[in-house]
């Protein structure tokens, strides 16, 4: 069964029987609650939704049956065509929309799509506003407009540019410098939407580039998920020498990887901790990212006077949240997820690149030279495949106690901060097993305080 339903949308594979897979029936159950919810939640009362969908295969499919089902629910629909994330959320706001719904399976292979579900600030639900979607799709719960109340269509294809125009508009992008450092960049586009929105944005900033994987065809032709293992095309081609800097993106562009300009890795857990020191130099302010994140943007907040990190739950929505709770300044993922309110409250590739390009510009360095200007850390991923009778939450209960003379912190499963590294264990929601993330300053020692955590919790396990 590849249909997951949660708070956050509904997601998977394409075809099969209803109810196991991603297919025209649950997909309209879906939106028709979705559209319920906005109709009782909204406070803009537009009647106005907008869809927007990265390249999948499946996209054009799914659109029409997401925009059938929104005007039969009574709403105009804006669909605003193939579009990233960050851009659809952008238009949602730009629109005074009531909400939005981006159909991408963000990282997932070829044959996965998925609905993402926005509010009207162009965020996605809380957890409240999803149960209850999930609630009403289950007891299908909804009522259709009659014939003289079904909604009307429209295509909007202005907001690529009204984007890049608002990332270019931000007082800390300074076009000038990057243009007159003349750059030359190389970017990896999936074969997604990145092909057609970074193109626009790297002309504007007078950059030079050279494109991988730029046809928006939703046939990936590599492993989409913006990781070391999946981009050796990209990697051999800094490589040969020649370019200043890689950007990476995933199928939907809110995730941002980045090659210094001998072939390395810039390492993704350092996006959003270089984006963040730029910031903090010019606007004081606290930062935010989830607990799975790398310490070094802890590191970069405490180096300036007043400024203070926070820890979030694992996931976009609790990040904004905890954001939103400190005033955060900048904020987002170690996945590559760069979150500045300045710009809007989401992930955005557009807004790290231009944001990271100018802050090249001004320090005249190389980006190897800039990364070595971070604390070294790495992380180490591992999982603890438990059986489904094993009550997790006991176990993680006693590994907070077993550790209470650490740091801990427990809004998200337990994550234990010793004074070089770190542990963090998270408790899977759809199969029993416990994610172990470990962050050290070398990944054999991170992956070492891995597995003695996953021994600590066999033994308990075994008694």
């Amino acid at each position: 069964m590849t249909l997951i339903k949660s708070i956050s949308g509904i997601r998977g594979t394409i075809g099969g029987k209803a109810g196991d897979t991603l297919n025209p029936l649950d997909i309209v159950k879906f939106v028709s609650a979705y559209a319920t919810v906005i109709r009782k939640t909204s406070p803009i009362g537009s009647n106005k939704i907008v869809v927007g969908r990265d390249a999948r295969i499946s996209g054009e499919m799914v659109k029409n049956v997401v925009c059938g089902t929104l005007m039969g629910m009574g709403f105009d629909v804006v669909n605003i065509g193939l579009a990233s994330t960050p851009t659809t959320e952008v238009a949602v706001t730009m629109e005074g929309a009531d909400g939005g719904i981006i159909l991408t399976a963000s990282h997932n292979p070829r044959m996965w799509n998925a609905l993402k579900l926005l509010n009207e600030k162009g965020e996605f639900f809380n957890k409240e506003q999803g149960e209850e979607v999930l609630r009403i799709a289950e007891a299908e719960d909804f009522e259709y407009a009659d014939v003289d109340h079904l909604g009307k269509y429209r295509e909007d294809d202005s907001y690529d540019q009204k984007h890049i125009d608002m990332v270019l508009g931000l007082d800390l992008v300074d076009v000038e410098a990057v243009k007159a450092r003349k750059f030359k960049v190389a970017f990896d586009a999936v074969n997604s939407v990145g092909g057609v929105i970074l193109p626009k944005l790297f002309d504007q900033l007078g950059v030079e580039y050279t494109g991988m994987f730029t046809e928006p065809t939703g046939d990936f032709q590599h492993n989409p998920e913006p990781l070391e293992k999946n981009l050796g095309d990209i990697k051999a081609l800094m490589q040969k020498g020649g370019h200043d800097i890689a950007f990476v993106v995933d199928p939907d562009v809110d995730r941002l990887a980045l090659f210094c300009e001998d072939g390395t890795m810039y390492g993704e857990e350092y996006t959003l901790v270089t984006v963040a020191d730029y910031i903090l130099q010019h606007t004081p302010g606290n930062t935010v990212s989830n607990l799975s994140s790398t310490r070094a943007l802890r590191d970069v907040t405490n180096k300036y006077p007043g400024c203070k990190y926070n820890a979030a739950a694992v996931g976009e929505v609790n990040v904004v949240t905890k954001m939103r709770e400190t005033n955060a300044v900048i904020g987002g993922e170690g996945n590559g997820g760069v979150i500045y309110p300045a710009a809007h409250s989401g992930r955005d590739a557009l807004v790290g690149i231009a944001l990271i390009l100018t802050y090249l510009a001004k320090k005249g360095m190389t980006t190897s030279q800039l990364r070595a200007t971070y604390p070294p850390y790495q992380i180490a991923k591992n999982r603890i495949d438990l059986t489904p009778d094993t009550d997790v939450d006991a176990i993680l209960v006693k590994v907070k106690e077993l550790y209470k003379d650490q740091e801990v912190n427990d809004i998200d499963g337990v994550k234990i901060d010793f004074p070089d590294k770190w542990v963090h264990l998270r408790k899977s929601n759809t199969e029993p097993i416990i994610r172990v993330y470990s962050e050290a300053s070398t990944m054999e020692a991170a992956d070492q305080l891995g597995k003695d955590i996953m021994d600590v919790v066999y033994s308990m396990v075994n008694k």
